[in-house]
């Protein structure tokens, strides 16, 4: 029976055609598992989960180590929770109704003039009796002085 079998299927097996094909399959799983292998190690780079560790899962465990890859990967990249935290600073900053800078937004004091932070002029000293005025104003209300 084994012989009728190995006489049936050598010819197909031997033929050009199918050891074509059968180099060509091999080809394909090299080059998808590098594909595979390169977009995780590069997905885990962004997402902040051992880029190396994951990469060596998949070429070692191909599709089943990226299938627990995306099991187990963190749901958001590492540059959106930063842009979330500091959208999270921001809007506690408005809660506290503290005055921040417009341009780095870190919390200033009601009468600092420049921000001690990025250096940015926030007010100007009034020319008589010193205190921060806003920058757009002409007159000081606290002495009635013209600036």
């Amino acid at each position: 029976m084994d012989a009728l079998v190995g006489d049936i299927l050598d010819p197909i097996l031997s033929s050009p055609a199918f050891q074509l094909l059968k180099q060509l399959s091999i080809l394909f799983f090299v080059v998808f598992t590098a594909a595979l292998v390169f977009w995780t190690w590069r997905d885990a780079q962004r997402r902040g989960a051992m880029p190396w560790f994951w990469a060596l899962v998949v070429l070692l465990f191909n599709l089943a180590g990226w299938a627990i890859y995306m099991v187990i990967r963190p749901p958001e990249l590492k540059e959106d929770a930063l842009e979330r935290e500091l959208e999270i600073r921001a809007r506690e900053a408005e809660l506290r109704h503290s005055p921040v800078c417009p341009a780095c937004q870190n919390p200033v004091e009601p009468d600092y003039l420049i921000c001690p932070t990025c250096m940015k002029k926030l007010k100007k000293p009034c020319i008589s009796c010193e205190r921060a005025l806003k920058l757009d104003w002409g007159v000081c209300p606290y002495c009635k002085t013209k600036q």
